[in-house]
């Protein structure tokens, strides 16, 4: 095999086909990439059974063929060459790649045990690139980073009509966006895919600037997988199995008792308030018809409050909320204003969950159906 190649392309596309395999896998072969030269170019893939990545790429091919390289040495070497075109050939197990007037051999891996990559769909519904990848960005801020329940550690896509829902919960918060789905030829008006998180972070990062992605879901009588497709890059994700928790019905139709906060503000005085706190500790916050004032008890030795204004409709009231947890929401929320809403529960003495939604002015709530709902961590009185 025996190719030449732009060299910032080529960085680019060995980046891309490694970005999601693992630091570590069992099977050595797993951490390799997979390069196919014929008459139309390159096709780079990697796959350890649970992500693949495909791209495609011009070259100059003298020699068509196949080969398997280890993919993170690979990248790494692809990202120092110098501003030279790219010579790539291999020789009886010996692969070198030429740069300038730097060179570098490696050994080949056997390509012959590299696993068939997953067959995809050819049914396709679209995004729009920008609000996917915005939309992952609010809602997977809320999904469990604990492996121990594997079916919250994934972001749920809910296809109903021409929307479609993303929706995370790691038991103590629930992260919800819209966005519209176009169906297109695909025929997919409802459909469901539980992706894990960490992958579909990676998803929304590579391909937010693409204008449009192309998305499919294959199932199978062994694996179910969802596939991503944008400007000839491909990425494929095996689904979490299990019943996703129906958190949705959680939020309420309306809520009356809201305060209408700047969210900078808001943000700024809950990191310097909670500086006092100690790990796992909430803060106080109370709301009156004067704005909000924020309350740390850390030890004997730091305590710590804050007033801000806030707009507020209905009663006053009282809540304690994770710190961390509040900012999360708050990061999210896209607009200069943000609606904090006091749910009620069937205790009056006990504050029901509170809602964060996005607020374009004081007066006007947002449009991009954005909403985080945080349980209270109720301090003792």
């Amino acid at each position: 095999m025996k190719f030449q190649v732009n060299r910032d392309v080529f960085s680019d596309a060995v980046s891309f086909a490694v970005k999601l395999l693992p630091q570590r896998t069992t099977l050595p072969i797993l951490s390799g990439i997979l390069i196919e030269a014929s008459g139309g170019g390159l096709v780079l893939s990697s796959f350890d059974y649970e992500v693949s990545a495909r791209t495609e790429i011009a070259a100059k091919v003298e020699d068509e063929g196949r080969v398997l390289v280890s993919g993170r040495l690979l990248a790494d070497i692809a990202s120092r060459l110098p501003n030279a075109p790219v010579s790539f050939s291999t020789d009886e197990g010996r692969i070198t790649v030429a740069c300038g007037s730097a060179q570098f051999t490696l050994l080949s891996m056997p390509v012959e045990e590299y696993p068939t990559l997953p067959a995809i769909s050819d049914q396709w519904g679209k995004l729009n690139a920008e609000d996917f990848s915005n939309a992952i960005s609010q809602v997977a801020v809320a999904a469990s980073r604990d492996d121990v329940t594997p079916v919250i550690t994934g972001v749920q896509l809910e296809v109903t009509g021409s929307s479609l829902s993303l929706v995370a919960t790691d038991r103590y918060r629930v992260a919800v966006r819209e966005i519209a789905w176009d169906s297109a030829s695909s025929g997919i008006e409802e459909a469901l895919a539980l992706v894990p998180a960490k992958t579909l972070i990676e998803i929304g990062k590579t391909f937010g600037h693409s204008g449009t992605i192309a998305v499919a879901i294959t199932s199978t009588d062994e694996r179910e997988l969802i596939a991503f497709q944008a400007e000839k890059k491909t990425v494929t994700s095996l689904l979490i199995k299990g019943n996703f928790p129906p958190v949705k019905r959680l939020f309420p139709d309306a809520v009356d008792n809201y305060a209408v906060l700047n969210t900078n503000e808001l943000i700024e005085a809950v990191r310097r308030v909670s500086l006092v706190l100690e790990r796992e500790a909430a803060l106080r916050f109370s709301f009156s018809t004067d704005g909000v004032t924020l309350e740390a008890i850390g030890s004997e030795q730091a305590q710590a409050s804050e007033s801000i204004d806030a707009f507020l409709t209905g009663s006053e009231i009282v809540v304690s909320l994770k710190p961390q947890f509040l900012l999360d929401g708050l990061g999210s929320v896209h607009s200069e204003y943000v609606r904090i809403s006091f749910t009620k529960t069937e205790n009056p003495n006990k504050p029901g969950p509170v809602l964060i939604t996005s607020q374009s002015s004081k007066e006007q709530a947002g449009a991009d159906n954005y909403k985080y709902l945080l349980q209270p961590n109720l301090l003792l009185r």
